[in-house]
């Protein structure tokens, strides 16, 4: 399969189309710092694609990125994976025990970082005997921003002639990611060039990106939702993208970023959305910018945070449904001039075939509940070098992705929860995500997660871990009266615990089993 102009195979083909198309038009921007144009940023992607080819980089090697939201990550990224190398973005904040099993696992052959360096993953990089370099870009007044890497002075890193030689294929491994390991041992996801092409495809698709959008980054760039729903299609599309002057989220920060750089969408995990409208409550903004949609993906939104969004910044919210194995996006909801969005439902199936299966791979028929499983050209070809993942994953010619849900009439997808965290009660099924929203509902609620604990009589009984908000005094007691006013006798909390803080994912997303542990060897 080869690239043209007409129908590149490969993402890191449809950025140079890009750039070629829109050449002037922002593509990224540093907050309070310098703006990049699209050929400016390709520019600078085929000159450190040059300068890693000249340090011996080759085809295949995977290179450890490990940066803030800063603009050297997403040149590095996208010079890493143009150069027929695999890039493996990593959490600053791991420890170097976590540092040593991921570059250790992803087999990586080079650590980048920022010029401040981190001293975790330099002392796991060392211990494994990988190089460390550094990246940085500056720009003068009235200058071009400059690249400056510590890999090494090469005269012939002044031409990119030793890159131009380099045709990416569609079956390039471009990016490798973990799964999270909530319930078990991270699992490594190698995603192709034709993968992360899907996918943007995908995205863009559904939500109509074109040159003229522009949104500012919340979430961290080593997560596929940040680096693939946010950087990566806006780039495919042409449009521009924000990245915060801190290189992380600021709720102080984020409204004043969307004004200033004419945002027209945003999209992030549930937690950010409350932190936003949170600020909305206590601290609003004089004027809020024309949005044409918000996005929330990787957790479950309740329809109560959505209605407030709505209504507080006067957009559409679109819940989706995303895994690292599909290149992040699976479905969706619609714009509304593609149709209706229903709260509570994750949307229609994007860019890939979906199925609700049951134990024996028959497909279920509309209202029946089974296993989510989906087979498309986003869907990771398997993981690596884990044979009882894939045996277990990959079954009757479909992925398989351990989430149960079911069809409505119309063809949306509802999510009932993950197979694993599906509570047992004396028989009857419960959806965790149920009672979440449930509780939810709750005025004085800021944020609630419901689990399952073994019980001698039922097999597992109901308990919840909730966030009281700002200024209330809400206890157990009040958080049981309202749950038997509003949920099933038997779906009713056991237990409740009023807490401060709750277990959550870099990306904000809150960890069910880790709350689960935590709360129940306090009893």
């Amino acid at each position: 399969m080869k690239d043209t102009m007409e129908t590149p195979t490969t993402l890191t083909t449809l950025l140079r189309h890009v750039a070629a198309k829109f050449p002037s038009r922002r593509a990224i921007s540093v907050a309070a710092k310098f703006d990049l144009t699209h050929s400016r940023l390709h520019r600078l992607v085929e000159s450190a694609a040059a300068q890693l080819v000249a340090a011996g980089v080759k085809p295949g090697d995977v290179v450890a990125l490990t940066f803030p939201n800063t603009i050297e990550f997403v040149v590095m990224f996208l010079a890493v994976i143009r150069a027929r190398a695999t890039a493996a973005p990593l959490n600053s904040a791991y420890t170097a025990e976590e540092f040593e099993f991921y570059l250790s696992d992803s087999e990586s052959k080079l650590l980048l970082t920022s010029p401040e360096g981190n001293k975790p993953a330099q002392a796991a990089a060392s211990k494994l005997s990988i190089p460390h370099a550094t990246a940085s870009i500056t720009k003068a007044e009235n200058e071009e921003a400059e690249l400056s890497l510590s890999l090494l002075n090469h005269p012939e890193l002044n031409s990119v002639n030793s890159v131009e030689s380099l045709v990416n294929d569609p079956d390039d491994v471009a990016l490798f990611l973990h799964t999270s390991g909530t319930t078990s041992r991270p699992k490594g996801v190698p995603l192709t060039q034709y993968n992360l092409l899907s996918s943007v495809k995908n995205i863009d698709s559904v939500y109509r990106l074109t040159e003229s959008d522009s949104t500012v980054i919340v979430l961290p760039l080593f997560h596929v939702h940040g680096l693939i729903a946010g950087l990566l299609s806006s780039l495919g599309a042409g449009a521009a993208v924000a990245l915060p002057a801190a290189g992380r989220f600021s709720a102080s920060a984020f409204w004043k970023d969307m004004i200033k750089y004419s945002a027209t969408w945003y999209t992030a995990v549930p937690t950010i959305h409350q932190i936003i409208l949170d600020r909305h409550s206590s601290n609003p903004e004089p004027v809020y910018p024309r949005l044409r949609f918000i996005r929330s993906c990787s957790a479950s939104l309740a329809p109560v945070i959505l209605g407030k969004l709505e209504e507080a910044f006067g957009a559409p919210v679109l819940e989706a449904y995303a895994m690292t194995e599909a290149s992040h996006l699976m479905a969706s909801n619609p714009l509304p001039q593609d149709g209706a969005h229903k709260s509570g439902s994750v949307g229609k199936p994007v860019g890939q075939e979906m199925g609700i299966l049951d134990e024996s791979g028959r497909v279920q028929e509309a209202g029946i509940s089974g296993e989510v499983c989906i087979r498309g050209p986003n869907v990771t070809k398997g993981y690596k070098n884990n044979v009882a993942a894939n045996t277990a994953s990959f079954l009757f010619d479909w992925f398989h992705t351990g989430d149960i849900g079911y069809f409505d009439s119309n063809g949306y997808l509802h999510l009932v929860g993950r197979i694993k965290e599906l509570i047992n009660r004396g028989g009857e099924k419960i959806s965790p995500i149920e009672v979440d929203a449930v509780l939810l509902s709750h005025p004085e609620i800021a944020q609630a997660v419901a689990f399952g604990v073994p019980d001698a009589k039922y097999g597992e009984e109901i308990y919840c871990a909730v966030i009281p908000r700002e200024g209330s005094n809400v206890d157990e007691a009040e958080v049981l009266r309202f749950s038997k006013t509003n949920l099933a006798s038997f779906k009713v909390p056991k237990k409740v615990f009023i807490t401060d803080s709750l277990p959550k994912t870099a990306t904000g997303k809150i960890l069910r089993r880790l709350v689960a542990e935590h709360f129940v060897s306090q009893i």
